[in-house]
């Protein structure tokens, strides 16, 4: 087990060379769509409507339908909000979905050309999971198998995981983590299994902390979103950023917020110098050194 200052040095802001983006980009945005499978003989993972007096009920059902209708409904109003605009997202992806009902999701979501970012073979932190080593390396060979194509991101399910964590996913062949939203820039950070890859990831923009947790107003998230984008633009001009946004089939796919994600989309194409990328394409950026000055 390593401390994080065992892995990676401080690095001030101010203090980095500029690193330079495609066709000189003030900032890389990409999107985070988290497609998961809900296991209804289990405490479910998040309750909109809570349990009566307080205990945890099992079967939860409806706060499993809850999860349910975003795989019906939700993730088709996302996907057609990205597609229109000839967008594609980063799916982080329970793994079985590719092999239970949900299947048709993992589908289209391949079909329209996302990559998919590991997202624990089932939904569980991996610090509640028996075996984290094995519940990572299923994830990574079924999301191998299913698609055809290694991944190469992961994103912990609810973020978390132990300080072993991230040497299992580099051994296991993964790349990158958006699990330490420590920085605007990708930060190099030394594994057991090589060098790992942190990407920025905008925990403030993931509509389940907002929505849910904290409870806010719908209209909340796309001002969140506006002021996040514009101020990173703007310093992007002498030092280019990295932000994302985080989206759930089952929150911001319903009816009264979709139109929020819409015309966050709508903001960030608006601009010029804008690098609307996939987490899979900022990594490979990074990775290849092309933005180093």
């Amino acid at each position: 087990m390593k401390r994080p200052e065992q892995r990676f040095e401080y690095s001030a802001m101010p203090e980095r060379p500029r690193w330079k983006l495609p066709g000189g980009a003030k900032i890389a945005v990409y999107t985070v769509v988290n497609v998961e499978e809900w296991d209804i003989e289990k405490p479910i993972a998040r309750e909109y409507v809570t349990s009566p007096a307080g205990v945890v009920t099992v079967p939860n059902i409806p706060n499993w339908a809850w999860h349910e209708y975003g795989m019906r409904v939700g993730i088709w109003r996302l996907m057609d909000a990205l597609g229109s605009r000839d967008l594609k997202a980063s799916a982080a992806i329970n793994a079985r979905v590719c092999e239970g009902a949900g299947e048709p999701v993992a589908r289209a979501m391949h079909e329209a050309g996302w990559r998919f970012i590991g997202h624990g073979y089932n939904q569980a932190a991996l610090h509640t999971v028996e075996d984290q080593q094995e519940n990572i390396r299923k994830s990574f060979e079924v999301l191998s198998e299913y698609t055809g194509i290694a991944p190469q991101g992961w994103l912990g399910p609810g973020l978390h995981g132990t300080l072993d964590t991230i040497d299992y996913l580099a051994e296991a062949g993964f790349k990158f983590v958006t699990d330490w939203p420590m920085d605007e820039h990708p930060v190099e950070i030394s594994t057991s299994g090589g060098p790992m890859v942190a990407l920025p990831y905008t925990m403030e923009l993931s509509d389940l902390p907002m929505m849910v947790v904290h409870q806010h107003q719908s209209h909340v998230w796309l001002d969140r979103v506006v002021d996040q984008f514009d101020r990173l633009y703007q310093e992007g001009g002498e030092q280019p950023r990295v932000m994302s946004m985080s989206v759930h089939p089952y929150i911001m796919g319903v009816p009264h917020r979709i139109k929020y994600f819409e015309q966050a989309l709508d903001h960030v194409l608006n601009h010029d110098d804008v690098w609307f990328a996939t987490a899979e394409e900022i990594y490979e950026w990074f990775a290849s050194g092309a933005g180093a000055e």
